[in-house]
């Protein structure tokens, strides 16, 4: 699939250029890479929650619905929470200001899960623990709870309806270590039930912890599709920009990419990635076709000379 956003003066900014990628049933792709890549934008389209000023091109299929051309009523009554759940980048701008969080999971215990009335005290604290929110916080309104409460209730929300694919933004925002891991470990019981798990994070460790893929986006394409015990293991990843993050890790070797991103809407011919790589020739003058799971020019020479970490 591929997004453009149309701005004044006729510009046009190309967030996600021909994403291709496949999610299975059971299964925990990881999309990692720098903000601004193009990330939330893939996810907010497959959820046709891209503003106005938006055009899409391509396919995007779950159980046989195109959710890119599917209208505003088939994904409001049969996609969005039936199909596909949303754990948000933003809890505070998904979560209604004037309703406690109870309110909210019984309404959506009793809408997407059809849990009768007099169950649904029970329910809700079922759903608040199953994502460590404290059930003591139930009856707080979203202003009264702090950034990693807001995201545990925004979890808890998403995981009611048990939807055939999990779609979870940065769902580890503003939560310690043992939270970290207590949600990610939720979310991949999640597909080990038999469901399909999206998670879109910078949190690489997090990825590492739960993820069979990993994706890695740059400039909104992406760069590299891999298993993720290559990723993370040995051989490691091909693409430069993927080595990149790993090295950036303070347990690995705590060296930054060195530059920026460039701007979606001002991208350059060619590799995206070849201002900030060392590896750049010629050859990178024109845009490398994801093959073989990778996009580079250079991926196999460079993955002979990285050394195999054990």
């Amino acid at each position: 699939m591929s997004v453009r956003f149309r701005m004044r003066g006729g510009r046009h900014i190309a967030a996600v250029s021909g994403a291709s990628f496949d999610l299975a049933a059971g299964e925990c792709l990881a999309l990692v890479g720098e903000s601004g890549c193009g990330k939330s934008v893939l996810a907010s389209a497959l959820l046709g929650l891209l503003p106005g000023n938006a055009q899409t091109a391509g396919t995007a299929v779950i159980d046989g619905i195109d959710v890119l051309s599917a209208d505003e009523r088939v994904l409001a009554r049969t996609v969005r929470g039936r199909r596909i759940g949303l754990v948000p980048q933003s809890p505070a701008a998904h979560l209604t200001p004037v309703r406690t969080v109870r309110a909210q999971l019984e309404e959506t215990l009793r809408e997407l899960a059809g849990t009768p009335r007099a169950d649904l005290r029970a329910a809700a604290v079922a759903a608040a623990e199953r994502a460590s929110f404290p059930p003591r916080l139930l009856d707080h309104h979203p202003h009264e709870l702090s950034g990693g409460q807001a995201q545990r209730a925004a979890t808890a929300l998403a995981l009611v309806g048990d939807a055939p694919l999990l779609l979870a933004d940065e769902p580890t925002t503003g939560l310690d270590r043992d939270l970290v891991d207590r949600t990610v470990d939720e979310l991949r019981r999640h597909a080990d039930e038999g469901r399909a798990l999206l998670m879109i994070t910078h949190d690489l460790a997090a990825a590492e912890r739960i993820a069979d893929r990993v994706a890695v986006m740059y400039a909104g394409r992406i760069v590299e599709l891999t298993a993720a015990d290559r990723f993370f293991g040995a051989p490691g990843p091909r693409h430069p920009y993927a080595r990149g993050l790993l090295a950036a890790l303070p347990e690995r070797d705590f060296a930054p990419i060195p530059g920026l991103p460039p701007e979606l809407g001002a991208l350059p011919d060619g590799c995206a990635f070849a201002a900030r790589c060392d590896r750049a020739t010629d050859a990178c003058g024109t845009v490398p076709r994801l093959q073989d799971g990778v996009a580079c020019h250079h991926a196999h020479t460079a993955a002979a000379e990285e050394p195999t970490r054990a």
